[in-house]
């Protein structure tokens, strides 16, 4: 999964381990919040751009009631935005994913450490992402 701050051209890679799942959509997010809220004082909104994909769907309890707790917990706004199906070509982070992919060049990922390794050295933009396992 990944997140992407197009107007810094900063990118955060989180590496599951497990199936990817509403809680391990809004950990990322909370993670990537409580680490960066302090670089943006004056934001009381977030937006979110995301993919159709089931586990955030904007029709799935578990995802909404997460979510929730998020704008509870943090006080802030979130607005969740979902590109149309089939039209991922539009969405930013998923350019990322072709360059990480062009970066490994076909070597074998048998290993989370290697998905990890490989994240931590590419470039997104001439800058390394931020790597975390979930």
């Amino acid at each position: 999964m990944g997140l992407l701050l197009p107007e810094h051209d900063e990118l955060t890679i989180a590496v599951c381990t497990s199936k990817v799942t509403s809680d391990c959509i809004v950990d990322t997010y909370d993670a990537w919040w409580v680490e960066n809220k302090s670089r943006f004082p004056k934001v009381d909104t977030l937006v979110f751009l995301q993919d159709n994909g089931p586990e955030n769907s904007g029709r799935r309890s578990q995802f909404l009631h997460r979510m929730v707790q998020f704008v509870e917990q943090h006080h802030v706004n979130v607005r969740l935005a979902y590109y149309p199906p089939y039209h991922s070509k539009y969405n930013p982070v998923e350019r990322c994913w072709g360059v990480l992919e062009h970066h490994w060049n076909g070597a074998l990922l048998d290993t989370v450490e290697a998905v990890v390794g490989f994240a931590r050295s590419m470039t997104w933009n001439k800058k390394s992402p931020v790597v975390r396992r979930v």
